[in-house]
């Protein structure tokens, strides 16, 4: 599984993936790769409103209010299948 977190670097941006390396810890997802994307370019491909998260290329969160850590875990459990 791989997933992208998107955002310049702000506070909230790095929230978002603290948060989702931990979901994916605590979910024992050791084939996951979580990638931090902060090029402005890039996250333009993908959304309008940072933060947002991708997981294999679909985009699953965008903008605020940030997802809680419960949330991520299930998107990620969903994405898993």
């Amino acid at each position: 599984m791989k997933i992208k977190v998107l955002g310049p670097g702000c506070k909230n941006c790095e929230a978002l993936h603290k948060a989702t390396i931990a979901a994916v810890e605590e979910l024992g997802m050791s084939d996951a790769y979580v990638e931090y994307v902060k090029d402005i370019s890039e996250i333009s491909k993908y959304i309008m409103a940072t933060p947002g998260l991708v997981v294999d290329e679909v985009v699953v969160h965008e903008g605020k209010p940030l997802p809680t850590a419960g949330k991520i875990n299930k998107i990620l459990q969903k994405a898993k299948g």
